[in-house]
């Protein structure tokens, strides 16, 4: 168990995939050039977290969608840590449904998720306010860091959250 994080408590990070190019069909749109970079600073800044012993490795977890899946490839890449697809994290899909995986899936590590708006959004709005009309406005690339001892509907603490200009 990691030192700095109380007995029974469990981080998810939330983070948006960089900014994605226009088009059709949605599932297919890339990065563009500017959302490689947001991409490659935040894989960066959650690599020196890593190696400073601030943040545990975590699980990493992206949509299936190619822009969150070249967001996480670079998290992935930064951090050495395995990339698994969740086909339940795509844009329209219920927050409900991610709170629900969340509280079955025990694991002492840090659960990382690479999704969309408004999912992400959503998701921190029900985890910590307890209903997700309440969503946190996501910028591309930006990380939501959730605490908490069970993941129901509003039993979460938003910790911290960082953007890709924070950190530039």
């Amino acid at each position: 168990m990691n030192s700095h994080r109380q007995q029974g408590s469990c981080s998810v990070l939330i983070m948006r995939h960089g900014e994605a190019a226009p088009g059709f069909p949605d599932h297919a749109r890339p990065l563009t050039p500017r959302g490689e970079r947001e991409a490659e600073t935040m894989a960066r800044w959650l690599a020196s977290r890593v190696e400073q012993g601030e943040l545990t490795l975590p699980m990493l977890y992206a949509s299936p969608y190619v822009r969150a899946q070249q967001t996480a490839q670079r998290i992935s890449d930064a951090l050495g840590a395995p990339l698994n697809t969740l086909s339940f994290i795509t844009p329209e899909d219920p927050p409900s449904d991610v709170s629900e995986w969340l509280l079955t899936h025990r694991d002492d590590a840090p659960i990382m998720l690479v999704s969309h708006m408004p999912l992400v959004g959503d998701l921190a709005g029900l985890l910590v306010e307890g209903t997700p009309s309440q969503g946190v406005g996501f910028p591309t690339a930006a990380i939501a860091e959730l605490e908490a001892d069970v993941w129901a509907a509003g039993c979460a603490q938003l910790k911290r959250f960082t953007q890709p200009s924070q950190l530039s």
